[in-house]
């Protein structure tokens, strides 16, 4: 088993060339290697590891820019609630099939006390996003509970559209074919203890090859190299 780090993001900056001075497009470019080397350093970079031919990645959203253009107008963020954007490649010739409703973000509360949260689904993350009140920020860390969902009417317009944004913002399909990508959001109700990220593990039990009912080697994806950079 290999863990690997690397940056996800691409750098997307551009240098405009003065074309009638060739010393100009010189300097140009050697500022521009400047601020690219800055760029990376400062870029957050995502966690994965990857064997028999499937390589799971995982970034947590930590930063509330992030969600602006997938929720515009309710961040689930600001309700405590953080995004994870994985991202699973099969390298292999075989479909594989992973089961999303097992996967858990695992850290730690204290010494003698671990835990474990299961993923939400698009309702459970507009449910949390939209119920009055939240948790107090002054508090001490603590277990976290449960979310609890609250019934909505059919025609509650604010929760139809965030439910919305978060089932198209997340993982769109649990079967992977050979040699392509799936990937989205999964998000976990950490009731605002965004720290608890820095030890996190996201574990990945149970991936299955399609074509030979063969199931892989658990994946778990240390998120420490993902978190609070």
């Amino acid at each position: 088993m290999r863990k690997i780090y690397y940056n996800s993001m691409r750098n997307l900056s551009t240098h405009r060339a003065v074309p009638f001075l060739a010393g100009c497009l010189i300097v140009g470019a050697y500022a521009g290697a400047q601020q690219t080397g800055s760029q990376r350093a400062s870029l957050k970079t995502a966690s994965l590891e990857t064997h028999e031919g499937l390589t799971i990645s995982a970034q947590p959203w930590t930063d509330a820019a992030l969600y602006k253009e997938k929720f515009p107008k309710k961040s689930p963020f600001a309700a405590g609630i953080v995004a994870m954007q994985v991202v699973f490649r099969n390298d292999s010739n075989e479909s594989m099939k992973v089961s999303l409703n097992r996967i858990r973000l695992s850290f730690q509360i204290d010494q003698d006390n671990r835990q474990e949260l299961q993923a939400l689904t698009p309702a459970q993350v507009a449910d949390q996003v939209l119920k009055p009140g939240g948790k107090d920020p002054s508090q001490s860390r603590s277990k976290i509970s449960l979310p609890v969902s609250i019934p909505r009417s059919g025609n509650d317009k604010r929760w139809i559209e965030l439910q919305q944004q978060a089932e198209t913002a997340g993982v769109p399909a649990n079967v992977v074919a050979p040699h392509s990508t799936v990937q989205g959001l999964l998000y976990f109700d950490l009731q605002g203890q965004f720290d608890l990220l820095n030890g996190a593990r996201l574990y990945v039990p149970d991936v299955l090859v399609m074509e030979n009912n063969r199931s892989l080697t658990y994946f778990e994806i240390e998120l420490s190299k993902s978190a609070g950079k």
